[in-house]
């Protein structure tokens, strides 16, 4: 069975309205997988420029499937050691939420394959 793969990447500033109140980070980061495949989320890079901690947050239609937290001026690399099958036509979406009036930009490299 042949894969193939799909990145959501970019830097995007963001400004905090709380760390309970997460927006999208870009409309690009959002994937929609398509009708007859599977998709697996394979990992997480993160970076932030702020001196607050941030999280991203990966949703799966609306609902929380993995968060990220990334300290202040600080990096992750998160390879998911468990990996799940998404079903066709389920969105994923990166959030990122930070403490209120804060701002910075959030560097953002996540991996999946589509089956």
């Amino acid at each position: 069975m042949a894969s193939t793969p799909r990145f959501l990447q970019g830097v995007f500033s963001f400004s905090g309205a709380g760390l309970d109140k997460p927006e999208l980070i870009d409309p690009t980061m959002k994937y929609v997988v398509p009708a007859g495949s599977i998709a697996q989320p394979l990992y997480f890079r993160g970076g932030n420029s702020s001196s607050e901690l941030i999280v991203v947050t990966l949703l799966r239609d609306g609902e929380s499937m993995r968060v990220f937290p990334i300290g202040a001026k600080a990096g992750v690399n998160i390879p998911l050691r468990v990996v799940e099958d998404v079903d066709p036509d389920t969105v994923l979406e990166l959030v990122v939420s930070a403490p209120a009036g804060r701002s910075g930009e959030v560097v953002v490299d996540f991996g999946l394959v589509e089956i």
